[in-house]
């Protein structure tokens, strides 16, 4: 008897890292995400609002009026045991300060993507670690990412 070995298809897409990121947090079983906008991370949380929509993702998403309601919002979500994502940038990261403090401290499984950009002056939305560097010391663990790909591997 010869034995037949079936290979699954392989799709392979293109994506931007913002997507990227977003299909990482499908991939995770995220039940909570809550976020405020802020460019250039913007992008995440719209594609995995669009996931939630199409039920590709089985979770609630909180709109809130603020990034520091942003990372309360997950916190207490991890807090209560959901698996809970956030993402942020730049001032946004800022506006969140103290309750970065508060997440850290207490160690919650919690996970948010921040996508670095420029601490004005000049205001501009250029790549650049200022940001994620301000906070370095506040207990978070920290991965950088090198390339699009690896946030998703």
């Amino acid at each position: 008897m010869s034995k037949q070995i079936s290979l699954a298809k392989q799709v392979r897409r293109v994506l931007v890292g913002d997507h990227a990121v977003a299909e990482a947090v499908k991939l995770a079983r995220v039940n909570v995400v809550s976020a405020y906008p802020i460019t250039p991370q913007t992008l995440i949380v719209e594609r995995i609002s669009e996931m939630i929509e199409r039920g590709e993702l089985k979770a609630d998403y909180v709109r809130v009026e603020s990034e520091f309601a942003a990372l309360a919002t997950v916190y207490g979500a991890a807090a209560g045991g959901a698996r809970a994502f956030t993402a942020t940038s730049s001032h946004g990261l800022f506006y969140m300060y103290e309750m970065l403090w508060w997440a850290a401290a207490s160690r919650v499984p919690l996970v948010m993507a921040v996508v670095t950009r420029v601490v004005g002056p000049p205001w501009n939305i250029h790549d650049e670690h200022t940001d994620i560097l301000a906070i370095r010391d506040s207990g978070w663990i920290i991965g950088m990412a090198q390339n699009v790909q690896e946030p998703l591997t």
